[in-house]
C-alpha cells in the first residue's frame, strides 16, 4: 500500500493537487473515478443497523445525502479553505446562489434580523429583501465597513452577511475587526469570497463563521461548470448538510468531478490571475482615457490598506470608467478582440462587460446611479492570457473613446 503524505504540511500548491484524495484510488486509478450512483446498497440489514449507528465507515446511502466524488471535491476544499485550522469541513451544492440560499434557510427564523452590506451579489439581497421578508425575517442594509455593520445591528441581530472583496467595486471588510465586533455579541458572520479564493484569503483563519464561494468563478476555473460551496466548523456545515437534504441544491457527480480536475491548477491559475489582473490594472490607472479605477492591489483604492493587511494577491477582476457616457463605455467594450463580452468571472477567457447593461438593463439611468451603477462603468475579468496582450488590446479599444 502506498504511504500516505501528511497532507496538513502541504503548501497550498500541493493540497490543490493532492488534498482531500485518497493515494490509493479504487481500479488503481491516478485520478479520483466518477462516481454515478444513486443508491448504495447494504450487505445485509446487519450493515445497515451499524450503519445509521455511526459504527460503520461508508458514507454513502442515497444520492441526495452524498456522493464519494462529491466528497473528494468537498474535502479539497475544505483543506484549501482551513489553512490550519481543524475540524473545518465544506458542503457542495449546485450553484454559488445555491450555497446562500441553503446556508440562509438553515440559519434563520421568524423575528430574526440579520444585517447584509450594501454591495453585497444582488440576488442575495434580493432574496434576503424579497423572500426572507415573507417569513417574518428582518434586516438591514448598511454601508460595507466594519463602523457601518456596527450601527446597523439590533439586539436581535444574528447573523452578518457580507463580501470581501464586493463586487464590482472591490471593497474590502476589515474581517479581524467585524469578527472583534460579531463574536462577543454571539452573532454568525458569513462572507461571500468568491473574488478573493481561498488563495488569496481565508476568512476562517480570521474567525468568520462560514465563507461561500461559486465555485463556478475560479476554483472551477474554465467557465465549464456551475457549483458552490459554503465551509466552516463541522457542526455548522453537519446542519447545513441536512438542510441539503430536503432542499435538494446538489451538484452532480459529474460537476464535482470536473471541479476536482479544475482545483488540480486553482493556485497556478490564481499566481496568473494576481499578476495580470494588477498589470492590467496599472495600465488602466495611468491611461489618459480613463477615469476611475477599482482594483485593490492599486494604492488609489479605498480598501488598499485593509487588503494589503489581509490578502496574499488581488486577483483578477477590475472595475474602471471611462471618459463619457454609457455609449462610449459600449465602444470600448465592442472594441476589445480578446476578451469575450459576457457575465461572470474567474475562467481562462478574459471576459467584459457593461455592470448597467449586463446586470441593471431593467433599471433607469437614476435607478441605477442610486445603486452606485455608474454609467459609464466597465468590469473587466482578466483571464490567463499573456497581460501585455490585453494590455495592448485594451490600448487599441480605448482609442474608440
Amino acid at each position: 500500500m502506498a504511504k500516505k503524505p501528511d497532507q496538513s504540511a502541504m503548501h497550498f500548491e500541493t493540497q490543490a493537487v493532492h488534498a482531500g484524495e485518497m493515494r490509493d484510488k479504487a481500479h488503481d486509478s491516478l485520478v479520483t473515478p466518477l462516481i454515478m450512483a444513486t443508491a448504495y446498497p447494504f450487505e445485509d440489514s446487519d450493515e445497515l443497523h451499524r450503519y445509521f449507528r455511526g459504527e460503520h465507515e461508508r458514507a454513502e446511502e442515497y444520492g441526495r445525502y452524498g456522493n464519494p466524488t462529491q466528497d473528494v471535491a468537498e474535502k479539497k476544499l475544505a483543506a484549501l479553505e482551513a489553512g490550519k485550522l481543524a475540524d473545518i469541513e465544506a458542503l457542495l451544492t449546485s450553484t454559488g446562489m445555491s450555497a446562500i440560499v441553503t446556508t440562509l434557510l438553515a440559519m434563520v427564523k421568524p423575528g430574526m434580523h440579520l444585517v447584509i452590506t450594501a454591495d453585497s451579489y444582488r440576488k442575495t439581497r434580493v432574496f434576503v429583501r424579497e423572500f426572507l421578508a415573507k417569513f417574518g425575517v428582518e434586516h438591514t442594509t448598511c454601508e460595507p465597513s466594519v463602523a457601518g455593520i456596527a450601527a446597523a445591528c439590533l439586539p436581535t441581530t444574528r447573523l452578518i452577511i457580507t463580501e470581501s472583496p464586493t463586487n464590482p467595486y472591490l471593497n474590502c471588510i476589515d474581517l479581524a475587526g467585524l469578527v472583534a465586533f460579531a463574536k462577543p455579541r454571539r452573532i454568525k458572520t458569513l462572507i461571500d469570497a468568491t473574488l478573493a479564493t481561498p488563495y488569496n484569503l481565508r476568512p476562517l483563519e480570521f474567525g468568520i463563521d462560514l465563507v461561500v464561494h461559486s465555485a463556478t468563478k475560479y476554483l472551477g476555473g474554465h467557465n465549464d461548470l456551475m457549483a458552490g460551496v459554503v465551509v466552516g466548523k463541522r457542526e455548522l456545515i453537519t446542519a447545513l448538510r441536512e438542510h441539503q437534504g430536503m432542499l435538494g441544491a446538489l451538484a452532480s457527480p459529474f460537476t464535482a468531478y470536473m471541479l476536482i480536475r479544475g482545483l488540480k491548477t486553482f493556485a497556478i491559475r490564481m499566481q496568473q490571475h494576481n499578476r495580470s489582473g494588477l498589470a492590467i490594472a496599472r495600465f488602466l490607472a495611468a491611461h489618459p482615457k480613463i477615469e476611475q479605477v477599482w482594483y485593490p492591489g492599486l494604492e488609489t483604492h479605498p480598501a488598499h490598506a485593509i487588503a494589503k493587511a489581509q490578502m496574499h494577491g488581488f486577483g483578477g477582476l477590475i472595475s474602471f470608467t471611462v471618459r463619457g457616457d454609457l455609449a462610449a463605455g459600449s465602444r470600448v467594450v465592442d472594441a476589445v478582440r480578446l476578451p469575450y463580452l459576457a457575465p461572470s468571472l474567474g475562467g481562462p477567457e478574459s471576459l467584459i462587460e457593461q455592470p448597467a447593461l449586463m446586470s441593471y438593463y431593467d433599471k433607469t439611468p437614476e435607478e441605477r446611479l442610486a445603486l452606485g451603477i455608474r454609467e459609464n462603468l466597465i468590469r473587466l475579468s482578466v483571464g490567463l492570457e499573456h497581460d501585455q496582450d490585453l494590455i495592448q488590446d485594451l490600448d487599441q479599444a480605448l482609442a474608440s473613446v
